[in-house]
């Protein structure tokens, strides 16, 4: 569904993305895991073309995405931002429906299938109740909520979400990745960056870690979210351990304190 290509992007002369070549799979729920300014979001917007990349190739269902219009990348890909501040007070059942943007056609404009398609995305996501509300007073969790509704809306074979949980309660977190898994299980496919190893490890089918510019490890979350790894990112802070089987990335400190126990 996704293969990137030896891709390289700089901001001026400072590189940010070398040579990076992975690939997803249709279906696959794929995290995008690294430290801060690896180059993650770069990466996101360099395939959906908001910057222009020095070199290498983005296919999109087996198709250039240098060669797609706007419009039929948008019926290609949702995207979902850490963040997003509208400068109108849109409600936000308006800013749902604008996922449905793609797909509407000709002089009518918006239909009733259209408005129902935004309500079941809200309804899914049990944010009903602020519908009606501004979206730009709404607070950060309730927003990144919002625009999960909006990218379910736009109703696209692969979704892009760029820290989906960040602002998050750990409930709305937990269902985000339930409703992450159950829209792979469609047969859509989702790369997801996230900062929290232990999400990765435990949703996810594979595992892109990215750091120092390009990757550092990629394949099954076992094989990516090791010691060595975490380690090498982040610089010997943090164990990984296993409760129960489950594997879980913790502190050393905390780590150190639970063995002695």
């Amino acid at each position: 569904m996704l293969r990137i290509s030896d891709l390289s992007f700089r901001y001026t002369q400072k590189p940010i993305l070398s040579d990076v070549s992975f690939s997803v799979e249709p279906g696959q729920l794929c995290g995008l895991f690294g430290p801060n300014g690896s180059g993650k979001t770069t990466l996101f917007k360099c395939c959906l073309r908001f910057l222009p990349i020095e070199q290498g190739s983005i296919r999109m269902n087996s198709v250039d995405v240098s060669s797609r219009s706007v419009e039929e990348l948008a019926k290609t890909v949702a995207y979902v931002p850490q963040e997003h501040k509208p400068p109108f007070p849109y409600l936000s059942r308006e800013v749902v429906l604008m996922g449905r943007t793609p797909h509407i056609k000709g002089f009518f404009g918006i239909k009733r299938q259209d408005k129902q398609i935004a309500r079941d995305a809200m309804d899914q996501l049990d944010i009903l109740d602020i519908a009606d509300e501004p979206y730009n007073q709404l607070s950060g969790g309730q927003r990144q909520m919002v625009l999960m509704a909006r990218a379910i809306a736009q109703d696209t074979p692969l979704l892009f979400l760029d820290e989906p949980t960040s602002a998050l309660d750990f409930q709305n977190q937990m269902k985000i990745w339930g409703l992450m898994e159950d829209i792979v299980a469609e047969g859509k496919t989702i790369l997801a960056c996230s900062h929290d190893p232990n999400h990765v490890a435990w949703f996810c089918d594979k595992v892109i870690v990215i750091s120092n510019h390009g990757i550092v490890g990629e394949g099954m979350p076992d094989e990516t979210i090791n010691q060595d790894i975490l380690d090498r990112i982040y610089h010997n802070t943090c164990s990984v351990c296993s409760n129960s089987g489950v594997p879980m990335v913790m502190p050393k400190k905390v780590a150190l304190r639970m063995e002695n126990y």
